[in-house]
């Protein structure tokens, strides 16, 4: 597409979960020029954003006529949606950017953080993907770091908040919360963090999420790591197109609301100082350095909840590696970790 300030859009957006909500809410902060916006789901009806008001259209194979851009909110939006109806907008003329797992590792399919690899984005062939939320925080930080000096080992483990699983998820920690705080007092929670069989009630997690912890996102697959797990290892790969890095990884289910943490660990190719990361990742697009542990400040989910930046800070060297690095990175998984980023997609295409 042509660049062109004073054209529209047409632009549709699948699912209404929580990020498909949030994709409505970053189109009208970042000013998206939106000619027709149509909001699809399974079924019909309305929903308020930040007090507006959309009528949400049941989808359809008719859906997609006269839209450039198709935004699947991926799990969040209708079950199947991206299967279903991606090759339907494509052949109704929309170019679409995906949020779900569905296209990411399909050869013809570029996988994007348009901070790193923006100009993979126009060898598309009409769909688009958004890597895992977890991955994109960590490409985001370390890419500059890859193309100064190189990587050949990356050790991560993730601390990703409820809201990556959705709303259920949310609502499931939100309530073992407040049933925590009117079944037991604090000496008893000590003793026995767990709520009973009668106020436990499983809906997004089997297991109880509030106080407590999840090793396990997604389903267990080759050599007892998660599918989470497998996707940081395939997507980083397809990203920076190297193979040869080493990674294992760690994925957590931990009782915060919004924003992922996560902890990584790098050996460089090359030498780096701590000194110099900071200095080249504070001139990073969409990455900001808050490194002043002495002082309290480092990044921390509540505080990147709503910003579309990747945070970075405790940054260090291991003192026993040789050219070994860790860093501490958050971002708001529902806006960098998908629906910014699917926006950001689109506005590097127009």
């Amino acid at each position: 597409m042509k660049k062109n300030n004073k054209k529209k859009y047409n632009v549709a957006v699948v699912g209404v979960g929580a990020v498909g909500a949030e994709m409505l809410r970053v189109l009208k902060q970042h000013n998206f020029p939106v000619g027709t916006l149509k909001v699809l789901a399974r079924s019909a009806r309305k929903i308020k954003v930040d007090g507006q008001e959309y009528n949400v259209e049941e989808i359809s194979d008719k859906s997609f006529e006269g839209m450039d851009f198709a935004l699947f909110a991926g799990t969040e939006g209708a079950k199947g949606a991206a299967v279903t109806y991606a090759s339907v907008a494509v052949k109704s003329g929309a170019v679409v950017i995906d949020n779900g797992a569905d296209f990411r590792m399909e050869k013809d399919v570029p996988l994007i953080v348009p901070e790193v690899n923006a100009a993979e984005a126009k060898k598309h062939k009409g769909i688009i993907a958004n890597p895992n939320c977890s991955t994109i925080q960590m490409v985001a930080a370390i890419a500059p770091i890859y193309k100064t000096v190189g990587i050949k080992r990356i050790i991560v483990s993730t601390y990703q908040a409820a809201s990556g699983a959705g709303k259920s998820a949310l609502k499931q920690l939100w309530d073992e919360t407040a049933k925590m705080h009117s079944a037991k007092n604090l000496d008893d929670a000590v003793l026995n963090p767990m709520l009973s069989d009668k106020d436990f009630k499983p809906d997004a997690f089997s297991n109880q999420l509030a106080f407590n912890l999840l090793a396990q996102i997604g389903g267990f697959a080759d050599d007892d790591y998660t599918s989470e797990e497998w996707k940081m290892v395939h997507e980083t790969h397809k990203i920076l197109k190297d193979k040869k890095i080493k990674i294992s990884a760690t994925c957590i289910r931990v009782p915060v609301l919004n924003s992922h943490s996560e902890s990584v660990y790098l050996e460089t190719s090359k030498p780096i100082t701590p000194a110099a990361v900071k200095k080249l990742l504070a001139k990073a697009k969409g990455v900001v350095v808050v490194d002043d542990p002495k002082k309290g400040l480092y990044p921390m989910p509540g505080k990147a909840s709503g910003t579309d930046q990747v945070y970075v800070g405790r940054i260090r060297r291991d003192p026993f590696v040789k050219n070994g690095l860790w860093l501490w990175i958050v971002s708001d998984n529902l806006r960098k970790g998908a629906a910014a980023n699917a926006v950001q997609i689109a506005e590097c295409l127009i």
